[in-house]
């Protein structure tokens, strides 16, 4: 018999909206309220508001917090200043992934890192499972809810309810504050390509705050959007997505992830493997494509040129913001240059396609 699926603080509110709900990563999830097109647009052109308290967060501290976590990640720790957030990974000794993530500074000697839902667990074993001396791991997932608020009128639907000056938070910079009295920490990032707040709060004050966010924002078009839209808005992003674009059989490199990873740091887990990686040259690249016959590509679909297997979709949709079918596949390297043709195997008919730059969208600032 199967485990019941974990339930976030906002499930009866996602019920009482008519939200349609399912399994995401063992939890139930809405994957819509109204319709994923609908919630999309919204999120461009107004604002979205997510529930993305089923995330993982772990707690890292102690005199040897800084050091532990530069060897864990690929990317340099020791560049954040309190307030500061980056995005890095974890990743194997053979340099490919175990999971991508968030690390924020929250002082000297601590730091919050923020896990997919899918490998909460096992991401957290993997840490502990290494050698931290001089300071201690806790899985703090269970005391902290998370709420995303996305969209060109986010920032102004949440200034209404804070006294925090948000306009002095830039991009990947965070701090603690409140929100309609409630203690929060305010992270300006997000997974939809638009502005917005990442809002991390107790548990039992995310369904006061949903309410309280909603009721605020409902003249500037704010809704809430489920895990569809979310999808769809991070893949004309061309944001990755563990288990999609990235996953245990693949490298920074081949995902188009360099920036992330810094050799002249020192010595970080799989740091060996990527050095002789870049050597030997990629096996695959990660590239966007726009359908240009008819049909949508998804996950799994074959990349052909030529008549030959070249590929692999790893996400794709109708995009909603562009009005056309994209994806994201990994092909051959020597596929991988822009305005080159591919085909895509849509139920054994080849769809035409063309490789195009990424992101496919990406806003005015």
């Amino acid at each position: 018999m199967s485990a019941p699926l974990a339930r976030t603080p906002l499930y009866e509110r996602h019920l009482a909206a008519g939200a349609r709900m399912v399994d995401f990563a063992g939890w139930e999830m809405p994957v819509q309220y109204r319709g994923v097109i609908d919630e999309h647009q919204a999120v461009r052109t107004a604002a979205g508001l997510f529930d993305v308290c089923h995330m993982g967060e772990v707690r890292v501290a102690g005199p040897g917090a800084e050091a532990f976590v530069q060897r864990l990640t690929p990317n340099d720790v020791t560049k954040l200043t309190p307030g500061r957030a980056h995005y890095s990974a974890l990743l194997t000794e053979e340099g490919t992934f175990v999971d991508d993530l968030l690390v924020y500074r929250i002082a000297a000697d601590e730091f919050f890192i923020v896990v997919n839902a899918s490998n909460a667990d096992g991401d957290f074993a993997w840490m502990a499972a290494q050698p931290h001396p001089d300071c201690e791991l806790e899985n703090v997932s269970d005391h902290w809810a998370l709420l995303a608020l996305q969209g060109p009128r986010a920032v102004g639907i949440l200034q209404r309810l804070t006294a925090t000056a948000l306009d002095g938070i830039r991009y990947y910079h965070f701090t603690r504050g409140e929100v309609a009295g409630r203690p929060v920490i305010l992270s300006r990032t997000g997974y939809t390509g638009e502005d917005g707040f990442e809002i991390y709060c107790a548990p039992a004050d995310a369904a006061a705050l949903w309410d309280l966010l909603l009721e605020t924002g409902q003249g500037d078009g704010l809704v809430p959007a489920g895990l569809g839209a979310r999808d769809t808005l991070r893949l004309e992003a061309a944001m990755s997505l563990y288990g999609h674009e990235i996953d245990r059989e693949t490298t920074p490199w081949e995902a188009g992830l360099d920036w992330i990873v810094k050799l002249d740091k020192g010595e970080f887990l799989g740091r060996a493997a990527l050095v002789a990686a870049r050597q030997a040259g990629p096996r695959k690249r990660l590239v966007g494509f726009e359908v240009e016959g008819r049909g949508i590509a998804r996950q799994g679909h074959a990349v052909m040129s030529g008549g030959r297997r070249v590929g692999v979709v790893t996400s794709g949709t109708h995009s909603p913001t562009l009005a056309r079918a994209l994806g994201l596949a990994y092909v051959e390297p020597a596929l991988a240059a822009p305005g080159t043709a591919l085909a895509i195997d849509v139920r054994g008919r080849e769809v035409a396609a063309r490789v195009v730059p990424v992101p496919f969208y990406k806003r005015a600032r």
